[in-house]
Formats: C-alpha cells, sequence, structure tokens
C-alpha cells in the first residue's frame, strides 16, 4: 500500500505536467493580431514551393519575385487544415508550381510573412483564407 507522501508526491508532479502541458497549448495558440499588422494589407504573387496542410496552422510556402528582380520566398498562414477544408479548400488546389496572387495581412516584425485573407487561383477562384472577417 501507497504511504500517503508518496500519493501527494504523485499528484503534485502529475499536476505540474498538465500545467506544462496545458501552457504551450496556450502559447502555440494565438492572436492574428498579435504576429500581423491589421491595418496593413499586402498583394503578393509568385508559384507555389510546398503547402503544409497541418493544425494549428496550415502553411504555404511561395517564390516570389522581389522588386529587384531577385527570388524570395515566402510564408503564408492559415487558420487549421481543417477550416480551409469546411471552406472549400482541397489538398489537389495548390499543386507545387501554381502560379497565386495573394491577398493578405503583413507581418509586424517585417519577415517575407503574411497572414492569408484570400488566395487567387490561375482559374479565377478566390479561396478565403480566414484571417479577418469579410467585409
Amino acid at each position: 500500500m501507497k504511504s500517503l507522501i508518496t500519493r501527494q508526491f504523485g499528484l503534485a508532479i502529475s499536476a505540474v505536467g498538465a500545467a506544462l502541458a496545458l501552457g504551450s497549448l496556450a502559447n502555440a495558440h494565438h492572436s492574428v493580431a498579435l504576429q500581423f499588422d491589421m491595418s496593413s494589407e499586402i498583394e503578393i504573387e509568385g508559384t507555389v514551393v510546398a503547402m503544409e496542410w497541418r493544425n494549428p496552422h496550415a502553411w504555404l510556402q511561395v517564390e516570389v519575385e522581389s522588386e529587384t528582380g531577385e527570388t524570395e520566398t515566402w510564408q503564408v498562414e492559415f487558420g487549421s487544415a481543417n477550416s480551409l477544408y469546411r471552406r472549400g479548400w482541397r489538398r489537389d488546389d495548390l499543386p507545387v508550381g501554381t502560379h497565386v496572387e495573394i491577398l493578405g495581412l503583413a507581418a509586424r516584425d517585417g519577415s517575407n510573412t503574411i497572414a492569408a485573407e484570400d488566395v487567387t487561383l490561375p482559374d479565377g477562384r478566390r479561396l478565403f483564407g480566414g484571417s479577418r472577417p469579410r467585409d
């Protein structure tokens, strides 16, 4: 039979583990306004390099030609893969090599990262990215 001290120690360790797990989940989920400037919309146009369908955020990598003619890789953040699917996105919408136009919110840190609002495909379809409510 376990002593009272052993049981209390076990409960304390379990509580610390749960607190650490919940803390890391809370840290992973953030407000769009925390990382992106809600008043600074930008547009980029380029070629799909990769699409990562994952949770809590899906990511698109796009090669964009800069104003100086150099190629830059941009990271485009979306909501979860589940939310994109519910908005009508499908895995075959953005194959590597597809030319896309993206409207989104600029990163506050000035990096080549945006939170997508809309993605326009070559056939003219617009996919809603979900970063902010539509007008």
